[in-house]
């Protein structure tokens, strides 16, 4: 591995490390879809290389790096496998929380861990249930502490050390972090989605798994009032769409790059050299470079959030504001992008070996996180009434507010 000294790395030096390791994982993409093979080892390469640690500050062993770093080399991975930065996204937003936290040991310990261990998480709950509480729940046993409940969605918490979970405490909603191999954890790979198959996103159950006091860390997702993380969150998912798209807009351009066979009624001879094949590359190459801007736009509004301590309640609003836009931006862009590239072939371009459906179905399915069409009417409220932005995003019994129409 390359060595970097003792300051925040740059972009080159980044590239040096990750890069060779981003090219290995992507070299094995496609393999793993058709196998369905979980991607331990390529995390394993990850974690080797600090990659969680990006954020952290050099003096506690991490990069050091800013957000709009981080957000480039998410995309990256994205384009080499577009399952691993969505599995990773909680790792990221906890490490983020410690660097916003007061000065301490505990500060330290959590981000210096973070520098060799990873953070999954277990937030959503399975069923019809009120989207103000959890079901599970954490309940006081003597002089320790218990969890219970069932969680699904549990993205990336397979290849987690440590699991963050959502839990109901007393009527109060607390994030909880218990080690992913302890007593009374048990982990499903169940996530049956046509894309992103490969993300670990199943079902997790606790029973009885008991909790330390210092592993009780606070008011947990969904907490009242604006936050950085959905923002922070949303943007990961966005990086996965601008990294299917560069994936997408590469992969149709080898393919056309190796074809010497066209149709008698073409523009030329070889389809590299048709204009209309042209043209459609073209198309893919703009997709992939405004969604890699749209995200790296929103990077560096939450740069500017994070640096001033993520307390301005202006500030996070801009900063859920550029996101949800982007979202909508960025979903326009590459979801026609990953259909439009089928059209630079014939029949050959849509074999199995290949797998080029694999960027559309990873596209739509990280499309459907946090609905779209939620977003805009959200979007809209906001610009014409002045009606709060939603801070969190939950599946649940839907309660109207009071008065609202029945």
């Amino acid at each position: 591995m390359t060595s970097i000294e003792a300051k925040s790395a740059t972009d080159s030096e980044l590239d040096a490390v990750f890069g060779p390791i981003f090219e290995r994982i992507a070299q094995g993409a496609v393999a793993r879809e058709i196998d369905r093979r979980l991607p331990f080892e390529e995390v394993g390469w990850l974690r080797e290389a600090k990659f969680g640690a990006l954020r952290v500050p050099v003096e506690f062993g991490g990069y050091g790096v800013s957000v709009r770093q981080l957000f480039r080399l998410l995309i990256e991975l994205a384009a080499a496998e577009s399952n691993l930065p969505q599995a990773l996204r909680v790792h990221f937003s906890f490490v983020e929380d410690h660097l916003l936290a007061e000065p301490g040991p505990a500060r330290e310990q959590w981000l210096r861990t973070a520098t060799s261990t990873l953070v999954g998480n277990a937030i959503t709950e399975p069923g019809v249930g009120a989207v103000d509480r959890y079901r599970t729940r954490l309940t006081r046993d003597g002089d320790r502490w218990l969890l219970n409940g069932v969680k699904y969605y549990s993205t990336g918490s397979l290849y987690a050390d440590y699991i963050l979970v959502a839990a109901d405490r007393d009527g109060e909603r607390v994030g909880v972090l218990v080690d992913a191999n302890a007593d009374g954890v048990r982990q499903h790979d169940d996530w049956d989605g046509f894309g992103q198959r490969l993300t670990a996103s199943g079902t997790t159950e606790f029973t009885d798994v008991v909790v330390a006091d210092d592993r009780i860390l606070g008011p947990g997702y969904g907490a009242p009032g604006p936050t950085y993380a959905t923002s922070y969150l949303q943007l990961v998912q966005l990086a996965v769409l601008a990294g299917i798209a560069q994936r997408a807009e590469l992969d149709a351009r080898e393919w056309v790059a190796g074809r010497t066979r066209s149709y008698s009624h073409s523009a030329a001879g070889i389809p590299r050299q048709d204009p209309l094949v042209q043209q459609v590359i073209g198309r893919l190459s703009a997709a992939a470079f405004a969604a890699k801007a749209s995200v790296l736009a929103v990077a560096d509004v939450l740069d500017e959030v994070l640096a001033s301590g993520a307390q301005d309640e202006k500030s996070l609003v801009a900063a859920e504001l550029a996101a949800a836009q982007a979202q909508l931006a960025v979903i326009d862009l590459v979801l026609p992008a990953t259909t439009l590239l089928f059209e630079v072939g014939g029949a050959s371009v849509v074999s199995e070996r290949q797998r080029l459906d694999r960027h559309w179905r990873n596209a739509r399915t990280i499309s459907v996180h946090n609905p779209a069409i939620q977003k805009a009417r959200a979007i809209g409220d906001y610009l014409l009434n002045g009606t709060d932005l939603p801070f969190a995003w939950s599946a649940g019994e839907h309660k109207p507010a009071t008065g609202a129409a029945q």
